[in-house]
């Protein structure tokens, strides 16, 4: 049978969690994924409006406004969210960001997300940003 003609290998995607605890705050411990057809590399989605400027409205705002423009740049690139299989969350402000964690939550139930995640506070983003996130995403 010539090469092109062979049946080209489904994407796997595994999920490693030693524990239950962290299905209650939405991620996984890690995610393996076998014979992907593409991966994407997001960079930081944060609260820029689509004329350049960045948000200064408060953490729920930007909160939406990042995953809006997540979904945007991976919705462009022919990936699906339920893709995501890393999810990095940066914030200027942890205690602003936990009041509207279920806003991220219910964005990852909502496309069916299984991803790991990483959150970490960090001292500035650009400009007046509160929040971004950066994925991994395969198809």
């Amino acid at each position: 049978m010539p090469i092109f003609a062979q049946k080209a290998k489904q994407m796997e995607k595994r999920i490693i969690n030693p524990w239950e605890w962290q299905n209650e705050r939405s991620y996984n411990q890690a995610v393996e994924v076998k014979n992907p057809e593409g991966t994407l590399y997001v960079s930081g989605q944060a609260a820029v409006n689509a004329d350049g400027t960045s948000s200064n409205e408060n953490m729920e705002s930007q909160i939406k406004l990042a995953l809006n423009n997540l979904e945007t740049v991976i919705a462009k690139a022919g990936y699906e969210p339920k893709g995501i299989v890393r999810l990095t969350i940066y914030t200027t402000a942890t205690n602003e960001l936990w009041p509207h964690f279920n806003i991220i939550q219910d964005w990852i139930a909502k496309h069916g997300v299984q991803q790991a995640t990483s959150l970490m506070e960090v001292k500035s983003l650009f400009e007046t940003l509160k929040v971004e996130f950066e994925a991994t995403v395969v198809k």
